[in-house]
């Protein structure tokens, strides 16, 4: 297809994808309001090996990814609700708890979801703070040369507010409407692609020159034929 093909599906059928990015955008703005809100906090724990050995910092590497096992763990959750006093279930808890370990800053990110902020705040640090209460008692029986210093970055966090953003689904929603729309333009064009729209896509499937095209006429309906009155007869005009 040629851009002046593609420029006039555009002219005839761009209202569909507009009108696609609008319903779908609109949709999702209306469809936040109906979300519970949801907030994060999010603290950070470091894992500092106690020399710079690089063994040593290898061997703290390898063994974060079993310090993020070892935090989402069913009694972890239950000794978090004990200490916060929480009146929670331990496999929601640990449904909204992600623990990821970033082994480049030696740091173990816990974030806690809660439809209170001051909430996941508290489960956050809580589940820290058991963490490290465990790591440091472990450690305190090993060589201090072979130890790993574990401890909260920093105890002044704060929450955020992850549902819902309306503005931001409704850019996904416009999209979303976006590709849709594109997709529906593409099907219909796809069933009336045997169709011989113009002088140039008849030339281009017969693969011969055109030397001319009859012309529309207008149909019966549009030029209806004179009336004749009751006792008169209708006369041709003449030159």
């Amino acid at each position: 297809m040629t851009i002046q093909e593609y420029l006039r599906i555009l002219r005839r059928r761009g209202w569909i994808i507009v009108a696609a990015m609008m319903l779908a955008a609109v949709a999702a703005y209306g469809v936040s309001f109906l979300q519970a809100e949801l907030y994060r906090a999010t603290v950070f724990v470091s894992t500092v090996p106690a020399r710079p050995d690089w063994g040593l910092g290898n061997t703290a590497k390898d063994l974060m990814r079993n310090f993020a096992t070892n935090i989402k763990t069913f009694e972890l959750a239950q000794d978090v609700i004990a200490r916060a006093q929480l009146d929670k279930n331990p496999y929601d808890l640990l449904a909204n708890l992600q623990v990821e370990p970033d082994s480049s800053t030696f740091t173990i990110r816990i974030q806690a979801r809660d439809r209170d902020g001051e909430v996941a705040k508290v489960v956050a640090l809580a589940v820290a703070d058991e963490f490290v209460e465990e790591r440091t008692a472990y450690y305190a029986q090993q060589d201090k040369d072979n130890r790993i210093e574990v401890k909260i970055v920093s105890r002044a966090i704060n929450y955020e507010q992850i549902q819902p953003k309306p503005l931001v689904n409704a850019v996904a929603g416009a999209v979303l409407g976006l590709l849709l729309g594109i997709t529906l333009v593409l099907l219909l064009t796809w069933m009336e692609a045997d169709l011989l729209r113009t002088p140039a896509a008849v030339e281009r499937a017969l693969e011969i020159p055109l030397l001319g095209a009859i012309p529309q006429t207008s149909s019966p309906r549009e030029n209806p034929p004179p009336t004749v009155q009751p006792g008169r007869m209708a006369v041709p005009k003449t030159a």
